[in-house]
């Protein structure tokens, strides 16, 4: 229910400064045709970057290749053959590691990057390699692995039964049933003595782990307390060379948040993470602790907003990060020594991924106001383009415009959305509209180009894309307003978003469409219970009867958490269930989902689909096979969109 799909006190730099940077891909160019669903796959998406010592040069892989930018000169540094991901420098400099499967299995590639030299194959380990976790002398690897990958495979191909024994027993992406041996631990690989060394053990998940400075020591995040009942993780210590499977372990901060994605400081004297409050809805801040254990301070908590990611200075002084601000995603820092926080880069741009190199440095993949992602350099006052892999792309296909706008809801809220107008919008033209609901729920709608919104729009449709409560970019106490309501508070959000877009008179209030996928798709579902408003729904992988997922779902432990037993408060999970309200539906709607789809189960279409047909309503489910919550194949995604505009088509454009 969380993912969506087809997406994507502040001291703030002097308005000059911001004034002068360059913007973000804007192309005013008339382009010469119209968006297809053929073009699903064109805009491509550079890895994240990775800043060389130096400064100077950046690393990042696109389309199965390694490429090295300097100075807005991309060039690819490996082959064709084979693909090759997940790049990182040397600590000289002078050599990239790399992860391919040119070898026939995912294994560890070396590259010298000067011009001299043939990448040379680290790693010949049976297993494969899943990561790239190197050591800071290059000498060891940190891998994980559960007690079934190591295990010989049996001689026979029947299938065995799945034996479960534990509470929590499901995971989505194709994993399906945990059964014993699942759980994941840590391992260190010598590279040149090819030994392999257990250093965690025990009936728990151990992830993020990350090397102290000195190869030494060794932290990770696991819930060593329970695991299956509660969303609280701890920061744990290991000696990189104990031989007892982790059995001498330093625990660090003990409370009740989550805690995730530790890193070292430069000395190796604290580690810094990000923390959220326990359960679901905690927002994630950058927090500090000493190595040796002690109380952790959170550095970003004045900012009140949610934090993506960090990276250390190479001083140590600074922790630079980035956060959700009202559908942007900004680059700030912020001084350990005193919590001063400085936002570097704001605007109408989405920065997703970044790296810190020596001085200030900075290598990061963004986007602007309605572009895709690109690689860039920033020095602390310049922002400097340094690829343009999709400036064809946006040159031939005519782009529909995206706008951030902001109104009330019904009881006072200020609420914020993106609308998307079709190439060629006549200013007061009334045109029939989608109101596209995200997935999450914590999560944002945000600048930069979504072929979903864009396929709409090219198909004659105003898309609303609204950022209701329960949204990120707004602060904690908006996330906070659909505990124990979802779809109340929210559904007033965005239904007071495509009031607003009739009312300015882009939207034709007898030509709306509704939809979502995920939690947009229980949005979806909520929606046709409370309007009739809508002449056509297309609900994606959305819930609708709550109670009937708990043990069927990967997600008991969050309506445990938050709704409580169902047999003792049928009435919470009665205020959450639009299957209940199914008899209020006069919506054709079209139902779409994965058939293997363990995150929301296709059970949750189904019943809704039979509610409506009993109703005789128009509805179609549509199960497409192998298919889970993400991940789909190109061509079912192109099924799906081509699908959900011809639904659209019959009902909202009927004469």
């Amino acid at each position: 229910m969380r993912n969506g799909r087809f997406d994507t006190s502040a001291t703030i730099l002097p308005l000059l400064l911001l004034l002068a940077l360059p913007a973000f891909g804007q192309n005013n160019a008339t382009a010469p045709r119209a968006l297809t669903i053929d073009d699903i796959g064109k805009v491509q998406r550079p890895g994240g970057p990775q800043i060389a010592p130096d400064g100077r040069r950046i690393a990042y892989s696109l389309d199965d290749r390694i490429y090295v930018v300097e100075d807005a000169r991309p060039q690819a540094v490996t082959a064709a053959s084979g693909s090759a991901w997940s790049p990182q420098w040397s600590a000289d400099g002078d050599s990239l590691y790399f992860l391919s499967d040119r070898s026939g299995s995912n294994q560890v590639w070396r590259l010298p990057v000067d011009g001299f030299g043939e990448a040379e194959q680290v790693t010949d380990f049976e297993h494969g390699i899943g990561s790239l976790n190197l050591s800071p002398d290059e000498r060891r690897l940190l891998l994980s692995f559960s007690d079934n990958d190591l295990r010989e495979a049996p001689e026979s191909e029947e299938p065995q039964p799945f034996v479960v024994t534990r509470r929590h027993f499901k995971r989505d992406a194709g994993e399906g049933y945990i059964t014993a041996g699942e759980e994941r631990h840590l391992y260190v690989y010598d590279l040149e003595g090819k030994a392999l060394t257990q250093i965690t053990s025990g009936p728990f998940d151990e992830t993020d782990a990350a090397w102290s400075h000195d190869g030494a020591s060794v932290v990770f995040v696991s819930n060593r307390d329970e695991p299956d009942a509660s969303y609280t993780t701890d920061l744990w210590t290991v000696a990189a060379n104990n031989t007892d499977k982790g059995q001498s372990l330093t625990r660090l901060p003990n409370n009740a948040n989550s805690k995730y994605a530790p890193a070292w400081s430069p000395n190796g004297d604290r580690i810094a993470y990000l923390t959220a409050g326990d359960g679901v809805y905690g927002q994630a801040n950058v927090a500090i602790v000493a190595a040796s254990g002690g109380q952790p301070e959170v550095l970003t908590a004045a900012l009140d907003r949610w934090v993506s990611s960090f990276r250390f200075s190479a001083d140590g002084r600074w922790v630079y990060f980035n956060y959700d601000q009202s559908g942007a995603t900004h680059l700030a820092r912020v001084r350990i020594g005193d919590r001063k926080i400085e936002t570097l880069l704001d605007g109408e741009r989405i920065v997703s991924a970044f790296d810190v190199g020596s001085g200030r440095g900075i290598a990061l993949r963004a986007n602007g106001r309605n572009d895709a992602a690109e690689i860039y350099r920033f020095d602390g006052r310049r922002l400097l383009q340094q690829t343009r892999i999709n400036d064809a792309f946006f040159n031939e296909v005519a782009i529909g415009q995206k706008s951030h706008v902001s109104f009330e809801s019904s009881d006072g809220t200020v609420v914020e959305a993106f609308i998307t107008t079709p190439p060629g919008y006549v200013e007061g033209r009334a045109y029939p509209a989608i109101l596209n609901i995200h997935g999450g729920p914590v999560g944002q709608f945000g600048w930069g180009y979504s072929f979903g919104a864009q396929f709409f729009a090219a198909n004659g449709y105003v898309v609303i894309e609204p950022n209701p409560r329960g949204s990120t970019g707004r602060g904690q106490e908006f996330i906070n307003a659909i505990y124990e309501v979802w779809g109340v508070p929210d559904y007033d959000d965005v239904v007071a978003a495509v009031d607003y877009a009739v009312e300015s008179g882009m939207a034709d209030p007898e030509r709306l469409a509704v939809t979502g996928y995920s939690y947009g798709g229980y949005m979806t579902n909520v929606v046709i219970t409370r309007t009739d408003r809508f002449k056509a729904a297309a609900s994606g992988a959305g819930h609708s009867l709550i109670e009937a997922n708990i043990g069927h779902d990967i997600y008991q432990k969050w309506y445990y958490w938050e709704l409580g037993v169902p047999w003792e408060n049928h009435d919470k999970y009665a205020v959450v269930s639009p299957l209940l309200r199914a008899g209020n539906v006069t919506t054709p709607t079209i139902f779409l989902g994965g058939r293997l789809d363990w995150n929301v189960p296709i059970l949750n279409a189904e019943l809704f689909y039979r509610a409506l047909k009993v109703q005789d309503i128009d509805s179609t489910l549509v199960v497409d096979p192998g298919m889970h919550h993400g991940g789909w194949t190109e061509a079912f995604d192109k099924d799906y969109l081509t699908r959900v505009v011809g639904w659209f088509d019959k009902y909202v454009r009927k004469e």
